[in-house]
């Protein structure tokens, strides 16, 4: 037989038999998929369905493996043999809200083309290591701010989020009709907005956020073959994980005609047996797992033999079938077909490699990104652009580092905040304007001495006098937490030794850094005039099976962690060697402008798994703000992180402000030419700033209509808006036009805009809507299109923007529904700042009373009170769970000439009660009531039946409960 080889394959080379009809690229693409699956045995099927999937020798057929990261770049991929997580050095790009920033599809069109070029090149090298299915992009809508991972997503919108995740993965996928240059997937259905509690928390979602809003966001992509699967998200949904959500393959598969290869979260089939106790054994999970529609199970990092072990024991007791295994391995040789791999040549992609890495046109376009998406959010009296004939001083935490974050590749190089300024004005003075300290064992006397090589040494209570091994700049970062990093190497100190209980600790860490962060730690009052150190890491005791948390000095002078609680822990004395805030101040009363850029630590300011507690600058950074505006009232401020902040102080009394993202390898080049004027700002903001915290609802409250959440439904008065962002031009709209509304709504509205100003510059026209009168509570406006235009001064254009549907979920009959009214339409540079006002007639229907006659879902309800949204059974369906005093409305019902009986469907463990009445829950007429029977179990369900009298004509009816139950469909007749 002749062969030939598998170009690239790491380790031993995998001979591909010829003369196979899957191995033919003339065929159609499931001829192909056909036979190369019939000539799989069962256990190679099995093999399939792990995130590492084992060559198949004898068809040619290599190794393969899910999950390169590539969220903002290509990120990393972990370990063949220990699944540690390995980072690719290639260009870095903003993070993903900063992407979402520059309301530029067609420029984050080709970010994405860059990263899937650099996945192909990495692949080139490494194919069964660097794969190509890459888990990106993030489109979890930023409901709310305070989310761990609100870097990792676009916007609170879900058209805007459509917008921008539908143009990256499509830079990802790349143009050709039939083959892939990179497999993109999307990250993490469903409804994924907190971190606390991730995988036991429950989303609720009522039908009309989920349609209208959660949904949303995830089908713009699919339904534009941009993305060619989902992630299961880790949390439940109305009760069920979403691991084993059935809306996977009853709802996501009918949003396009091609086939998706969709992948649980890291762990997430074992949560189902582990913190979610939602099945006794793993089989049960798995089967379930498959069955709702994931195709792959990422468990056990690089080992696949437990999944097929558990896989093989379902099958053999019945759980699954090999028709089961066929569905889900179809799915995923398509997509391996559609990456070239079986293909001679390896596909139209194949010839990319590693020297495309980044090349000056990725650097540029990273430039580029980074400036576009770099938002002004207040210029006062001209403060910026600068001048650089005036004396400049550049101050604060940030200004001579660039962080990456979890999601991030390592910075091939890194241009500084401080870089970028001084390569505009090099006469630029600076201070990080951070304490720096030494600490000094209060019973002994001996300073706390770090190593001053390169590797640092271990930290020891050893040094007599203070040098500069015996001093650390203490960098706060909020709510008490530090990093140290030693004046004697520039390195952070860390726990060397990660999961012993004794470990020392060392001067090595270039940065903060890794999934449990040993560079935090904690100085607290010890009341005498001292402090203790407690370690302030993301590990927690139990995670190196020792109790403690606060540092002792060993009797060698070592500092370990030695105490559980303050009271056994050494006791220092914190010497003030110089301040960061003098220095700041000196700073700024010696030059004419003063920039202070403060920001996040991304590891440590909200990240996955640890949400924000506040949305407040760190207390020092706010400190410093205010004590270098009090030295110079000409002070600009740049703010460097992952979400929105509450800038209220600084928005009162600081003239300028900017804001980005961590940003990339290029952010110094960025800012520098956003704050010189080379580039005009345009970037806008993709979420609402509040003025406190107190404007946000508790974060597991996933209600947007009736919590008043995004610009949506708040009501309040934010401190910047959705889509806010200024220009140093100005611009003018005029003579919008509106055309007749067409089918679902449609309609296209033009508007002229005018760069008024005197230099050229982007503005982002945005269009919204408002629907006058509707059955339904309606969104106080709604994103339906925008566009980011360039104009020269004095030039004139019309944006033509194209709005296609105006319907929303009905839940009265479980559809989308085009109401007939007006709609407002308003355009605009954000959703505060209305430029043009016009509206359109739409014509469509009169949403009619609701007949409850027929059987209804007590989860379409116009509203509640209490209430837990949970599962009828573990495969599928929604029911409503109860305690005393909560209540469900359905409003506008026609009762008709009266109804005499009402019929439910419920379980519960105890036995409950129901009343029925009219227009309210307390004092409307009783019309009847219900005694729901215990059921023993909440998966066992009942008739319940009631006797009605007095109800008939037009009324709301409640629901209203006493006891606890569970009720899934009623009727009333």
């Amino acid at each position: 037989m002749v062969v030939a080889l598998v170009a690239g394959l790491a380790g031993p080379a995998i001979a591909q038999p010829a003369g196979y009809p899957f191995r033919d690229p003339a065929l159609p693409l499931q001829a192909r998929v056909d036979d190369l699956l019939k000539r799989l045995t069962l256990p190679e099927k099995v093999s399939l369905l792990h995130q590492f999937q084992p060559a198949i020798p004898r068809l040619g057929i290599g190794e393969f493996k899910t999950g390169t990261e590539a969220l903002h770049g290509l990120a990393w991929t972990t370990e063949r043999t220990n699944g540690n997580v390995v980072t690719a050095n290639a260009t870095v790009f903003p993070q993903a809200i900063g992407l979402a920033s520059t309301w530029n599809p067609a420029l984050i069109r080709q970010v994405g083309a860059v990263v899937g070029d650099e996945a192909r090149g990495y692949h080139s090298q490494d194919p069964g290591f660097w794969g190509l299915q890459l888990w990106a992009p993030v489109v979890n809508l930023l409901r709310d701010p305070r989310w761990g991972r609100n870097e990792e997503g676009y916007s609170e919108d879900p058209a805007l989020t459509g917008a921008i995740s539908t143009a990256y993965g499509k830079g990802l996928i790349g143009d050709h009709p039939t083959y892939l240059k990179t497999a993109p997937v999307l990250k993490h259905y469903l409804a994924n907005n907190n971190e606390v509690n991730r995988t036991t928390a429950s989303s609720n979602l009522r039908p009309r956020v989920l349609r209208e809003y959660d949904e949303l966001a995830f089908k713009p992509a699919i339904s534009a073959n941009a993305a060619t699967g989902v992630m299961s998200s880790y949390n439940l949904v109305n009760g069920r994980p979403a691991t084993v959500n059935p809306d996977v393959n009853d709802v996501v598969r009918t949003w396009t005609d091609k086939t998706l290869y969709n992948v649980s979260d890291a762990s997430g089939p074992y949560n189902l047996t582990g913190s979610q106790k939602y099945f006794a054994t793993n089989e049960e999970g798995f089967a379930a797992t498959l069955k709702a529609g994931m195709d792959s199970f990422t468990v056990d990092d690089n080992r696949s033999g437990p999944t097929i072990q558990i896989i093989n024991s379902a099958l053999a007791k019945g759980l699954l079938t090999e028709k089961d295994i066929d569905t889900s391995a179809r799915n995923v040789l398509t997509i391996r077909f559609r990456l070239g791999e079986f293909d001679p040549d390896g596909g139209p992609y194949a010839k990319i490699r590693k020297d495309i890495v980044n090349s000056p046109a990725h650097k540029a376009l990273a430039r580029k990104t980074a400036t576009e998406a770099m938002v002004l959010l207040k210029n006062d009296r001209n403060a910026l652009p600068l001048d650089p004939k005036r004396s400049l001083a550049v101050i604060g935490p940030l200004e001579r580092t660039l962080y990456t974050d979890w999601y991030s590749g390592g910075l091939p190089y890194s241009v500084t905040p401080l870089d970028g300024i001084k390569s505009r004005q090099a006469n630029a003075i600076d201070t990080e304007a951070v304490d720096r300290i030494a600490l000094r064992e209060a019973s002994t006397g001996r300073y706390v001495t770090a190593g001053s090589d390169e590797d640092g040494d271990v930290l020891k209570a050893a040094g007599a006098n203070v040098g500069a091994t015996e001093q650390f700049d203490a960098f706060d970062w909020g709510q008490g937490v530090l990093t140290l990093r030693s004046a004697a190497n520039g390195k952070y100190i860390e726990r060397q030794n990660q999961g012993h209980p004794t470990s020392p600790f060392v001067n090595q860490a270039p940065q903060p850094r890794g999934w449990f962060v040993h560079q935090q730690f904690k100085l607290e009052d010890a009341g005498d005039g001292t402090v203790v150190i407690r370690y302030a890491g993301y590990e927690t005791p139990n995670t190196w099976d020792g109790p403690n948390n606060y540092l002792t000095v060993a009797a060698d002078g070592t500092l370990v962690l030695g105490s559980p609680d303050a009271a056994g822990a050494t006791k220092f004395r914190k010497e003030l060697i110089s301040s960061g805030i003098d220095s700041a101040v000196r700073a700024a009363k010696a030059v004419d402008t003063a920039v202070v850029v403060v920001g996040s630590m991304p590891f440590i300011n909200g990240r996955e798994d640890h949400d924000r507690t506040s949305m407040a600058l760190a207390e020092s950074q706010s400190a410093l703000i205010k004590a270098v505006r009090q030295a110079n009232p000409n002070t600009v401020v740049v703010v460097e992180n992952s979400y929105p902040t509450t800038l209220t102080w600084e928005q009162e009394n600081i003239p300028a402000i900017v804001w980005t993202s961590h940003a990339g390898q290029e952010t110094g080049n960025a800012l520098a030419d956003v704050l010189y004027g080379v580039a005009n700002p345009a970037g806008r903001l993709t979420q609402t700033w509040y003025r406190s915290d107190a404007d946000v609802p508790d974060i597991f409250d996933y209600d947007i209509i009736k919590r008043d959440r995004t610009y949506q439904y708040f009501d309040g008065k934010p401190l910047y808006a959705f889509g806010h962002g200024l220009s140093y031009t100005s611009f003018r709209y005029s003579d919008l036009r509106i055309s007749p509304s067409g089918r679902n709504g449609s309609f296209t509205a033009t508007v002229q805009v005018t760069n008024t100003g005197q230099r050229a510059g982007d503005e982002v026209v945005q269009l919204y809507t408002h629907q006058r009168t509707s059955r339904d509570t309606q969104p106080n406006q709604q994103l339906r299109a925008f566009q980011r235009v360039s104009l020269n001064p004095g030039e004139t254009r019309m944006v033509r923007l194209a709005v296609p549907d105006l319907r929303h979920w009905d839940v009265t009959r479980n559809k989308w529904v085009l109401e007939s009214s007006v709609h407002d339409v308003l355009v605009g540079t954000s959703a505060s700042d209305i430029r043009q006002r016009s509206d359109v007639r739409v014509h469509g229907e009169q949403i009619p009373p609701r007949n409850l006659g027929r059987e209804t879902r007590a989860i379409d309800f116009d509203d509640y009170a209490g209430v837990d949204l949970v599962d009828e059974s573990k495969a599928r369906g929604e029911a409503v769970e109860v305690t005393s005093g909560d209540w469900v409305r359905f409003s506008d019902v026609e009762l008709g000439r009266g109804v005499r009986t009402f019929t439910a469907k419920t379980a519960g463990i105890a036995p409950a009660t129901v009343e029925i009445r009219l227009d309210d829950p307390v004092n409307g007429r009783l019309a009847g009531t219900a005694q729901i029977p215990a059921t023993g179990d909440k998966y066992s369900y009942t008739t319940t039946t009631g006797s009605l009298s007095g109800a008939s004509g037009r009324h709301d009816v409640y629901l209203v409960f006493s006891g606890e139950s569970r009720i899934s469909t009623f009727s009333l007749r």
